[in-house]
């Protein structure tokens, strides 16, 4: 029988942890059936160099964005940059991570100010958005509610779960799908389990988030896209569902959204 192919719908592989051994790591992707990986931007300096990563590993495509928690990166050139970075590569098949973050910063409105003009591109160019909100459930939701109530809602994703089964109920309204990171592994993340259980069957997808956030039994030590397989097992085990019924179908939710090949 085949390996059920994954996709890992979240990765930072641009970061310096990845710098000596990057061919041994997408061996170790390949080998466990990781056929796609989206690879998320957190500020534009960084678009280069995941393009040229996108060069060397055809299964990978990326987001342009700029992360709530880098919001010294935004300026008033920063929209015709992601724009034009977005219109002149097909591989980039959404805008993000962005969002919001008050665990780690309190400056909402600052951060108000680099999500807006963010979700109105990606509505422009018609691409879905990845979205970073720690500790921010209700200003999110008040964001979006607000768009979708004139027709400006983009389709998207909330990435790196690890909200409340309520929280997750209104972003499913929303339209939004869900994503299960290596938190899903970890024994004491219950509101995370609860979510994992009770999303659609159509509507999660999973992630690494590499190269933080390590599952079980890897937690502690540098994370990579092989270890999506630890999350879909885990997930699997919370739904009473098959290893490969969660891997078709996170697969297929992934390739629907982002448009995947």
């Amino acid at each position: 029988m085949s390996t059920p192919t994954l996709v890992d719908s979240h990765c930072h592989i641009v970061f310096r942890d990845f710098d000596d051994d990057i061919e041994e790591v997408a061996a170790r992707w390949r080998a466990v059936g990781v056929g796609s990986l989206l690879h998320a931007c957190v500020e534009p300096s960084e678009i280069q160099a995941i393009r040229g990563l996108a060069d060397r590993f055809p299964e990978l495509r990326y987001s342009v964005g700029v992360h709530p928690l880098d919001t010294q990166h935004w300026n008033d050139e920063t929209t015709s940059v992601l724009q034009q970075a977005a219109l002149e590569d097909p591989r980039v098949v959404a805008i993000g991570e962005l969002g919001l973050d008050l665990f780690r910063d309190s400056n909402l409105d600052e951060q108000l100010c680099v999500l807006r003009p963010q979700l109105e591109l990606a509505v422009e160019l018609g691409l879905p958005v990845i979205i970073h909100c720690r500790d921010a459930a209700e200003p999110m939701a008040d964001v979006l509610a607000k768009l979708k109530a004139v027709g400006r809602c983009p389709r998207g994703v909330m990435h790196c779960w690890g909200g409340t089964p309520e929280e997750m109920e209104i972003f499913l309204g929303l339209g939004f799908y869900i994503s299960f990171s290596g938190t899903v592994t970890f024994p004491k993340a219950e509101g995370t389990h609860a979510c994992a259980r009770l999303v659609p069957e159509d509507r999660f997808l999973i992630e690494t988030d590499c190269p933080f956030l390590s599952p079980v039994p890897r937690r502690g030590k540098r994370n990579e896209p092989a270890n999506v397989k630890e999350v879909a097992l885990r997930i699997a085990e919370l739904r009473c569902q098959t290893f490969e019924s969660v891997a078709t179908s996170s697969t297929s939710n992934a390739r629907r959204l982002f448009g995947l090949p």
